[in-house]
């Protein structure tokens, strides 16, 4: 147990911190989820890319307030927007 005063109020703060962090992080999983069944599911290039996007602006908030690696965030992104545009190439053929 914390001795201090200090140490105390920082121990509060981590948890305040630690319930945004888990927050953000469970919303972005929920995100990628929904636009990986968007492209793997409906097979509806404009309604997927819709999602995918909300799902990239998703990604780019959690790296940027440092709640997720931005390098993660990277390859989150890359790997959602070449599923989509696999989906979009077989439309389209």
């Amino acid at each position: 147990m914390a001795n201090s005063r200090q140490a105390k109020k920082r121990i509060l703060i981590n948890a305040k911190k630690r319930l945004r962090n888990v927050a953000i992080k469970s919303a972005v999983k929920t995100v990628f989820k929904k636009a990986n069944l968007a492209i793997l599911e409906e097979k509806n290039p404009e309604k997927a890319e819709v999602i995918v996007g909300k799902a990239v602006i998703a990604i780019d908030k959690a790296a940027t307030k440092g709640i997720i690696h931005k390098n993660r965030a990277a390859r989150k992104k890359s790997r959602i927007m070449k599923k989509l545009n696999n989906l979009k190439a077989e439309v389209a053929a």
